[in-house]
């Protein structure tokens, strides 16, 4: 569908909004229910365009459409559990209510490494809270979000402009946050993209869910089940071509495991299959670009100035001489770089000793990122330190699995640079509601609050 203007395409979310929002929650629910069972219908399909536009490996590629699909599973049932408060007044016949309102047009801006999954986030949870959906889908996903739209379009009936995309870069992206008839801009990227878009928004006091990037770490400790941890360690650092938020970056190893941990380490890494990610066999596909190529061997180029040990990291010559297939690197560093403290995002994994499991927890905190963790340790008293308020100050914490890999029944977000928005699980919802406070008097007087006396003389 085209619109003449930016304009027009805002005022078309605002008349879809103001008619889907009376339309009963749980009604809501059941169309997105439809939705998710056409998204199953052509799950294939879908991934194969995640493949081909975003050349993430096949079986990612449909993991993340069935991400996209669990998302309107839990949303559908999220629709009858759109739970507000009943609470005690102070004063006699009355009671106080919590009911949450929908806010309205959410713009939601995305990233190309997860072109489905972020928008179902984003959509599902609004949409069954009452709001449309202005969707800006990274330059390097059109045609994902084009897909994702045509499948909507079948199943929304009189619908259909509860999703619309705004094509673009920057500009585009700028528009939105300016935009006061936008009350919640949802935006997914670095984090410089969100410390320039936030004043933005925050010049018109309006709302935004910030999930930024990452510079995750794990510990690993000497209790540590070792093959479990290389295996969550290698997905983790090197899945999707290290271009995740929660890709895992740093990792710090107990030095009574150390060279045990690293010979398995680079046992595993050289079993990983780099190649045309459309070929099932292949584990890694391409990076995205030449720019995300570069930054990497930047990174490398500089660390190899300082005499670091660094494994791998170089381009490969697979499939088309045009897209950058990297061997992911390790680098093995004896004291905290300036490199590990800035998220590169590329496989790149920074691995450092550790004696005591504070001075761990000190190092993998001191980062102005904080989105995913973990610790990998057999010891319950080690695991309850870095779950505790003393431990990890990210927004995911996990035991004895890798940074990447959450799951959608839990709010996804992080700490500090990582802008500290929640989407998906939990009680994300009410980041798309406004909360409003009723005092109902259900009697025949008007006691004041606080004894409060107003009467006529």
């Amino acid at each position: 569908m085209k619109f003449n203007s930016y304009d027009d395409l805002v005022n078309a979310s605002h008349e879809a909004h103001k008619k889907w929002r009376l339309i009963p929650a749980p009604q809501r629910g059941e169309i997105i229910r439809e939705f998710g069972n056409e998204l199953r219908n052509q799950k294939s399909d879908l991934a194969k365009v995640i493949t081909k536009e975003a050349r993430k490996i096949v079986s990612e590629a449909e993991g993340e459409v069935q991400e996209a699909i669990d998302m309107c599973d839990f949303a559908t049932g999220l629709s009858r559990q759109l739970y507000g408060l009943t609470m005690p007044s102070e004063r006699p016949n009355h009671r106080l209510q919590e009911l949450w309102q929908p806010l309205g047009v959410v713009g939601c801006i995305t990233a190309f490494n997860f072109p489905m999954a972020v928008f179902a986030w984003n959509f599902c949870l609004a949409s069954v809270c009452g709001n449309s959906i202005i969707w800006k889908p990274s330059p390097h996903a059109t045609e994902c979000a084009d897909a994702i739209k045509k499948i909507w379009d079948k199943v929304a009936g009189d619908n259909k402009e509860l999703v619309l995309i705004l094509n673009g870069g920057n500009e585009e992206a700028i528009a939105l946050c300016k935009d006061s008839n936008i009350p919640l801009i949802s935006a997914t990227g670095s984090t410089q993209m969100g410390k320039e878009l936030a004043p933005l928004v925050s010049a018109r006091l309006g709302r935004t869910l910030l999930e930024l990037g990452g510079n995750n770490a794990a510990i690993i400790c000497s209790t540590a089940d070792l093959d479990l941890t290389v295996k969550g360690v290698t997905f983790s650092a090197a899945g999707t071509t290290g271009q995740r938020c929660t890709t895992l970056r740093r990792a710090f190893v107990h030095e009574d495991i150390y060279e045990e941990f690293m010979e398995k380490l680079h046992a595993h890494y050289a079993t990983l299959k780099v190649g045309d990610p459309s070929d099932t066999a292949s584990q890694l596909g391409p990076l995205i670009s030449e720019k995300s190529f570069n930054d990497m061997q930047n990174v490398l180029a500089s660390l190899k100035e300082k005499n670091v040990k660094i494994h791998g990291g170089q381009r490969l010559e697979v499939g088309d001489p045009d897209e950058f297939y990297v061997m992911p690197a390790i680098v093995e560093v004896n004291k905290v770089e300036d490199e590990m403290l800035s998220e590169t995002f590329a496989p790149i994994l920074y691995v450092k000793k550790f004696t005591e499991l504070k001075d761990a927890i000190r190092m993998q905190n001191n980062v102005k990122q904080g989105l995913s963790s973990s610790i990998f340790t057999n010891d319950v008293r080690e695991s309850e330190l870095f779950l505790s308020s003393e431990g990890s100050d990210c927004g995911i914490a996990n035991v004895n699995i890798g940074t990447s890999g959450a799951e959608i029944g839990g709010a996804f977000g992080g700490e500090k640079d990582t802008g500290g928005g929640r989407e998906s699980g939990s009680d994300s919802w009410k980041a798309y509601m406004r909360r409003v406070t009723a005092t109902v008097n259900y009697g025949s007087e008007l006691p004041l609050a606080q004894g409060v006396e107003f009467d006529e003389s």
